[in-house]
């Protein structure tokens, strides 16, 4: 996949930094993404998508530094559990930190994070400079968008930036398991 066009790049960070909502290619779908600290730019997006904040969402990064204030490692062996898997496309729930936001945790008290081989993913979030909110770009109870003319028909106007790419290789989102036990939480 050729690299991410950088006026590009540089247009979805801003958007980012705005508390925009953007829509970018992930490892099986296109996402929809935004600040994590902005409470207000994650509660758009929930809305965008008719989604409940007690759910949660995810955090994506290009490293795993990135997400490291938002969890708690439970022990060694859960943290090499997870590495064990990244980057690529393995999405892990560690224990939330007491700075996790309750609109990132949803009412759980952990937090999903991945850290993504995904190189637009990597790109935006070492450009933004941290991780992002991952969510799948649809509404809730429709079929995730799977090419920029679904994102369009889904969102119109509504998303501040759609970050033009190739989705990964996957044939469906990323399974979740609990970092802790290693159970899969979501196929």
């Amino acid at each position: 996949m050729p690299d991410v066009a950088p006026l590009r790049l540089k247009a979805a960070v801003r958007a980012l930094q705005r508390g925009g909502v953007i829509a970018y290619p992930t490892e099986a779908v296109w996402g929809l993404g935004c600040e994590p600290q902005d409470e207000r730019a994650v509660m758009r997006l929930l809305a965008l998508k008719g989604r409940p904040w007690e759910k949660g969402v995810i955090l994506i990064a290009s490293r795993f530094e990135q997400v490291e204030p938002y969890v708690q490692v439970p022990s060694n062996n859960a943290l090499k559990r997870a590495t064990a898997t990244w980057p690529g496309p393995a999405t892990w729930v560690f224990p939330a930190t007491d700075h996790t936001p309750m609109w990132i945790s949803g009412d759980h008290d952990g937090v999903a994070v991945r850290v993504s081989s995904h190189p637009a993913v990597v790109a935006l979030c070492e450009a933004y400079g941290g991780p992002i909110v991952s969510t799948s770009a649809n509404p809730a109870g429709r079929a995730p968008a799977l090419t920029v003319a679904q994102v369009r028909l889904y969102f119109g106007n509504e998303i501040d930036f759609l970050m033009p790419g190739a989705l990964g290789h996957l044939a469906k989102p990323t399974t979740i398991r609990d970092v802790t036990t290693g159970h899969i939480l979501r196929r």
